[in-house]
Formats: C-alpha cells, sequence, structure tokens
C-alpha cells in the first residue's frame, strides 16, 4: 500500500496510487434499494416453507447469512410485498435499531424491517459496501422520520452521496476487509470457545444448589463443602464515599477513586476519576490494596450492574456504591470469593438486595449471603486453575481489541 497525495484515500493500493480520484455518486445509482414484506400470519399456506425470510432481530455480528430462522413459502411471497434478493445483497436494516448489516450468502427475502442494497455488477463491489455499515448507520440515523419509531425509506437510502473508486479498486478494498474481518471473527470465536469452558468449569467446580459436593474435583480432596454465611468469614467490610463536587480542590488529583461503573468483573487497572489528599480528607476515605476484592451495592435493579464485582489492581479509594470485603484467610481466599461471586452475583442481586425503585445491598445484607466453602487449599488450587483460564481470556480480548483497533484505522485511512 501506499499513500496517496491525491484527491483520495491517504492509504491506498500500490497499483492505484496513480489512478482517478474517487468519484462522487449516489447510492442509488450503484444499486437498487429493495424493501421486503410480510405474510399474513393467519394463513398457514403462507409459512414454513423453503424461502429464506429474514427479520431484523437475527442480523447481528455475523457477516454472511446462509438461513432464517423463519422461512415462507412460495405462495406466502407472492401474496405479500417481500421479494427475493440475489446472493451478495446487502441486507441493511431500516427501523427500529437502523444500520445492521449482512451479506446474503444464499437467495432469500426480509421483511418490512429491511432497505437492502443490491449492488450492480459493473458498478459497486458487494463487500465494498459491506465495509461502510458504519456510514450507512450514521446516514440512515440522520436522515430517518418518523413518530413511533425512526426508519429510513429506500428513497432516502438511494440519495445516499457515496465516495467510489472503480470496481477494480473496490474488489481489492473489499478482499482486503473480508480477510481482516475472518480474522476478528475467529478470534472472536475463540474468545466465545474459552469464556463457554469457564463458564461449564465453574458450574461443575462447585456444588449445585442442594449438593455438598462439585461434580469435577481435584485429587486428595473429598469433604463436603461447608455452607457458611459470608459474615461468618468475613473480618471486615468497607464502603466509600464521594467527595463534594462543589470544591474544586478535592479533585483531579493523583489518589485514586474508583466508582462502581468501573467494576469489569475483572481487574480493575486504572481508575477514571482522581481525587487530591484535601479530597480524601474530606470525605475520610480509606485507600483499599491492591488484591482487595470488590462490589457494587447500589443500583442492582439494572441487569448490566447487578454481580459487578473487581478484583484491585491499584491502592483507590472508593465512593458509596463500591463495597470491599476482607476475608478471614484461614477461612476464605480472596481470589475464591471473587469467583465465586462472578458466578453467583447475577442471581444474589435480584434474590437479596433490598429496594423499591433502586435495589441495593448494605453491610448487613451482604454478611447474610450464603456460600458454600471447601479448605483454603482447596479453593488456591480451585482459583488456580481458573485463573489461568482468565489470563487466556484476557489475552484473547486484547487480541480482538487490538484487530478491532487496526480495521478502525485502516476504514479510517482506506475510504475517504
Amino acid at each position: 500500500m501506499s499513500d496517496s497525495k491525491k484527491n483520495a484515500p491517504k492509504r491506498r493500493f500500490e497499483e492505484f496510487s496513480n489512478a482517478n480520484d474517487w468519484e462522487q455518486r449516489k447510492l442509488g445509482e450503484l444499486a437498487d434499494i429493495v424493501g421486503g414484506g410480510t405474510p399474513s400470519t393467519l394463513n398457514d399456506e403462507y409459512w414454513n416453507g423453503d424461502i429464506d425470510w429474514y427479520f431484523p432481530a437475527e442480523i447481528d455480528d455475523q457477516i454472511y447469512v446462509f438461513g432464517s430462522q423463519k422461512k415462507i413459502t412460495q405462495k406466502g411471497l407472492e401474496k405479500s410485498s417481500a421479494k427475493i434478493l440475489p446472493v451478495g445483497s446487502v441486507l441493511f436494516t431500516s427501523r427500529a435499531g437502523i444500520g445492521k448489516t449482512a451479506i446474503l450468502g444464499k437467495e432469500g427475502a426480509t421483511n418490512q424491517g429491511f432497505q437492502s442494497i443490491l449492488p450492480y455488477r459493473d458498478t459497486l463491489d458487494s463487500y465494498f459496501i459491506f465495509s461502510l455499515t458504519h456510514e450507512l448507520k450514521r446516514y440512515g440515523e440522520i436522515t430517518g422520520a418518523g413518530s413511533t419509531f425512526v426508519e429510513v425509506s429506500g428513497k432516502q437510502l438511494t440519495q445516499m452521496p457515496i465516495l467510489v473508486p472503480n470496481l477494480k479498486e473496490q474488489q481489492k478494498i473489499g478482499t482486503f476487509f473480508k480477510q481482516l474481518d475472518n480474522t476478528i471473527a475467529l478470534h472472536q470465536r475463540k474468545l466465545e470457545k474459552i469464556k463457554a469452558l469457564k463458564t461449564a468449569y465453574l458450574s461443575e467446580m462447585f456444588p449445585a444448589e442442594g449438593e455438598s459436593k462439585p461434580k469435577r474435583r481435584f485429587a486428595g480432596f473429598t469433604d463436603d463443602w461447608e455452607q457458611r454465611k459470608l459474615g461468618e468469614v468475613l473480618d471486615n467490610q468497607y464502603n466509600g464515599q464521594t467527595p463534594s463536587r462543589e470544591n474544586d480542590t478535592f479533585w483531579k488529583g493523583s489518589i485514586n477513586w474508583l466508582s462502581s461503573g468501573e467494576l469489569n468483573r475483572a481487574v480493575v487497572s486504572e481508575t477514571i476519576e482522581k481525587i487530591t489528599k484535601a479530597g480524601q480528607v474530606s470525605a475520610n476515605l480509606k485507600m483499599i490494596s491492591k488484591g482487595t476484592f470488590v462490589l457494587a451495592i447500589t443500583g442492582l435493579e439494572a441487569a448490566g450492574t447487578r454481580g459487578n464485582c473487581a478484583i484491585l489492581g491499584v491502592d483507590t479509594t472508593l465512593n458509596q456504591s463500591c463495597m470491599a470485603l476482607f476475608p478471614n484467610e484461614k477461612k476464605l481466599d480472596p481470589s475464591f470469593l471473587f469467583q465465586w461471586y462472578r458466578k453467583v452475583g447475577e442471581e444474589y442481586g435480584i434474590r437479596y438486595t433490598q429496594g423499591t425503585k433502586q435495589q441495593s445491598y448494605n453491610a448487613e445484607l451482604i454478611k447474610i449471603l450464603p456460600i458454600k466453602l471447601p479448605r483454603v487449599n482447596e479453593q488456591k488450587q480451585i482459583v488456580e486453575f481458573l485463573g489461568k483460564l482468565d489470563n487466556t481470556i484476557t489475552l484473547h480480548q486484547r487480541k480482538l481489541k487490538k484487530l478491532q483497533n487496526i480495521k478502525k484505522a485502516y476504514l479510517n485511512e482506506m475510504f475517504i
């Protein structure tokens, strides 16, 4: 690749470095835009046929789609505004979540929640336009209208301005991003596989409800796990406060200050905000040491917050929505506490929290949470094993993030 000095992308394949500038066109000049439809659900003759029929909710992170969840018959197709779309069509969700895309790997039809892009073979490459998903989404969101929900029409989509090179350069760019997307998808699958493996091990290495022993165990351990209350195996608990926001001298210092929104169910290695020594003193905040287990105690009515926790990777102060737990290390290993809570946190956040509008824990509620424990030496073996899986997951997450950032950079430099 070479850097272009003309009215073209910053980065261009060498063989096109002296090619013509990219041309300003409208999407409707390069492709047909085709809507969809739904056969009557009251007529059984229209359904369970052999024609793929897509609806927006089934379009997610996949690149190609080769089969829909629901099928319609030829009669259903004829009695609705659905149309057969050829292989290579780019499905584009046009309402209630504008901008999800996928390429048809097998001909099919869609419901009315799509405005699909059918590229003209001599002017537009399918993967080139698919790679512009972010631009299609942005255009649809800006242009779309509606009182009940925002929708972009086929007519509006035909007017979308687009800069394009000749077809050969489009195909080269499309092939490049296809290879990059395939690599990203491969790493995503690897990550999902190791996460599923971790979930399976968690299920088997902790006793099921009503059981006193797990299904899977390290050699040499045969004793029943002991049913305890969390308060019986803790030495202390602590939650923090927020220094006054009205006093600028309390903020933008060098002391870490952690909020519950930053608990990532992993290791927290930095905090978004910092406070000053004066801020720490004003709120009487203790410094909590690296390696401590912390959980979210307020706002647990939200599924995304419920069960949030972390192990501190830095010394930090806490806000009032975070609680640090200090186990009696003769009875409970801190890392075992972390692995256990990641497993049960969602369920416990529903069963044991209190509050009408906002579901929360307090120190007394946390003390009564039930926990089954083996001896500490078995706890340590369990967390060593699970910790290795966590490290592998983190490694795959970093690789995936790096690839996604690379793609983002290339999209910036290879399109205008």
